[in-house]
């Protein structure tokens, strides 16, 4: 039996897939425009819900305060309560946990597409309707939750544009 002197050198055999990059919507950072629309919206989520407990208050003293309806407290045009600043928050701290990645991003995106598409079609039926209006929603959010709804499906447009 013979020994080789020189040892064994393999060959990697997969290729990477063939992507072009003109069909990819990166940055000079690695990261995708959709990433970056996410971590927008969800600094911005943040900061609205911040700034919303400037507007409302903390001194909740209990469930009638939390989800007070027509509150006559806006922030930038639109009505909120504290449930209303709780929910921007959250939404923004999701967008914060999920921009790293390019699926996070696309997560975020599909969620503020469902939940705001939602929250549009629930608006149009709470907005004159105290028994329902837990978020005290008035026709300038309704707006800007169907505008919410379309950037979430930008997001995901501009990641699967990036696949």
């Amino acid at each position: 039996m013979e020994t080789q002197d020189q040892p064994h050198t393999f060959r990697r055999t997969t290729a990477a897939p063939a992507t072009s990059t003109k069909t990819r919507a990166r940055t000079g950072s690695g990261r995708s425009i959709s990433q970056y629309l996410a971590l927008v919206v969800g600094l911005a989520f943040v900061g609205a819900g911040v700034a919303g407990f400037f507007v409302t208050g903390l001194d909740i003293t209990g469930f009638d305060d939390f989800f007070a309806r027509d509150t006559d407290q806006f922030l930038l045009g639109l009505e909120i309560n504290p449930a209303h600043n709780v929910v921007h928050l959250v939404i923004g701290l999701l967008g914060l946990a999920l921009w790293w990645t390019l699926a996070g991003a696309r997560t975020f995106g599909a969620l503020l597409f469902i939940g705001y598409g939602a929250a549009f079609v629930y608006g149009l039926f709470a907005v004159d309707n105290d028994d329902i209006n837990v978020l005290s929603m008035n026709t300038a959010d309704n707006w800007f939750h169907l505008a919410s709804a379309l950037v979430g499906l930008v997001i995901v447009a501009l990641s699967a544009r990036r696949r």
